[in-house]
């Protein structure tokens, strides 16, 4: 084990018996280490449900197409803890990241500490030590009482607010908008996404109590395409851009969001076109060319791809993507999919019944993982072939050979080799793009 992940694991240690979402911990810790939140560049703090992390990458792609650099904090990661904190637009160093852990472990003094509590508070004190024209603060669950929670944003950022994570924030789509809402400070601009017409008017209202100034997407703005373009059409602007590199009509949405933000905080129309076309962010709809599965996939001349949407809203956008592929190129659709046991798999499954003609089960080794046993029953009960496989090279595999079999009614037709869709979970897609 290397010192960072001894490190890692100390940290795991100190998480407290019970998980009360709060502050005081973090302010704690912070004020031992010298108030490093009060002293970043110009930061964007972004909140909601689904979207978080695409709104993130444009915005950094935006900022980097300007010739500036940004600091970035997200979670969770998929390969390396290394990938949460981005250091002036670089991934920061296994030392760089080893100094601010173990200097937060000094100022914590053994104290009951969170997981994500510390990595945040390592992450503003990395920020503070290095120069950056902006930061870009991802809220890791809620907001009101996220341990990012704590500096004053140039702008707010809440990106579609659904159900998720119930046994933290409930099953009161109001009460769960209310605390997204609590990223918002006092006459700083919010940029929300595209919402159900209750998160709507609980924003606004949040937002109307601190004199915020609130821009909806629909409402206030809008982004569309347009022969293969996006039009982002605001009250002072119409801009002509490129469609995003990041494929679905969900980031149209979140590309829309990201260039409301950008623009409020001065970066160029020119900037908005060169970061939208260059924009990454992995296993969000990403079609696998390279690696292990990959290749599998590709020497039968299938399709492969990842994504790790968890909950029944990211489904549902994810399937919408599938559906637009298979107008464009019908294929057998085959999921593999894992998925952890606090998440509804059944909700998640429904968005692509009728889409999906097979579901292959797996496990997610090291994660609280609903039984693949269930996932295959929850497949079964709605119309769709389930089957259990023993890992993911077997997932795999399962899924080309029944694609195959599906697609064809006789032995006399011809092979078409199926699109697969690796899905369920963030851990699920980390173990892929390692393999």
């Amino acid at each position: 084990m290397s010192n960072l992940d001894q490190v890692l694991a100390q940290l795991t240690a100190l998480h407290p018996k019970k998980i009360d979402l709060g502050l005081g911990r973090i302010e704690r810790v912070l004020k031992a280490l010298g108030d490093p939140h009060l002293r970043l560049p110009p930061a964007l703090h972004i909140s909601g449900t689904n979207g978080k992390g695409s709104t993130t990458a444009f915005l950094r792609a935006i900022i980097e197409a300007e010739g500036k650099t940004a600091h970035v904090y997200t979670s969770p990661h998929l390969v390396r803890f290394n990938e949460r904190i981005t250091l002036g637009s670089v991934e920061i160093s296994d030392e760089a990241l080893l100094d601010v852990l173990q200097r937060v472990m000094d100022a914590n003094a053994g104290e009951p500490l969170s997981f994500f509590e510390a990595t945040t508070a390592a992450a503003f004190l990395a920020f503070s030590e290095h120069p950056a024209d902006y930061a870009l603060i991802e809220v890791g669950l809620g907001g009101r009482y996220d341990a990012t929670n704590v500096f004053d944003p140039v702008a707010s950022v809440i990106t579609p607010i659904n159900y998720d994570h119930a046994e933290f924030l409930g099953r009161d789509l109001a009460g769960i908008a209310r605390e997204k809402a609590g990223i918002i400070k006092s006459n700083v601009p919010v940029f929300t996404g595209r919402q159900e017409d209750l998160v709507s008017a609980v924003l606004r209202n949040e937002a109307a109590k601190l004199r915020a100034p609130i821009h909806c997407l629909t409402e206030d703005f809008r982004a569309y395409r347009e022969q293969g373009r996006l039009v982002f059409d605001a009250d002072d602007v119409l801009l002509d851009l490129p469609r995003p590199a990041l494929i679905g009509s969900h980031q149209i949405d979140n590309a829309g969001v990201a260039i409301a933000a950008a623009r409020s905080v001065g970066l160029s129309d020119a900037a908005i076109g060169k970061g939208l076309a260059a924009v990454h962010w992995p296993a969000r709809m990403q079609n696998l060319t390279t690696g292990l599965y990959a290749d599998m996939v590709a020497e039968s001349g299938g399709e492969l791809w990842l994504d790790g949407g968890h909950n029944p809203h990211a489904a549902a956008a994810l399937a919408n993507t599938m559906a637009e592929l298979q107008d464009r190129n019908e294929r057998v659709l085959i999921l593999v999919m894992g998925i952890l046991g606090n998440k509804d798999a059944g909700k998640f499954l429904d968005a692509f019944t009728g889409l999906a003609s097979c579901v292959v089960a797996v496990d997610i080794p090291g994660s609280p993982a609903l039984a693949p046993e269930t996932i295959k029953e929850l497949a079964e009960n709605r119309a769709m072939l389930g089957q259990v496989a023993s890992n993911l090279t077997d997932a795999v595999q399962r899924a080309i050979n029944t694609g195959e079999a599906l697609s064809r009614e006789d032995p006399t037709q011809p092979l078409i080799p199926p699109r697969i869709l690796i899905c369920g979970s963030l851990y699920l897609a980390g173990q892929v793009l390692s393999a």
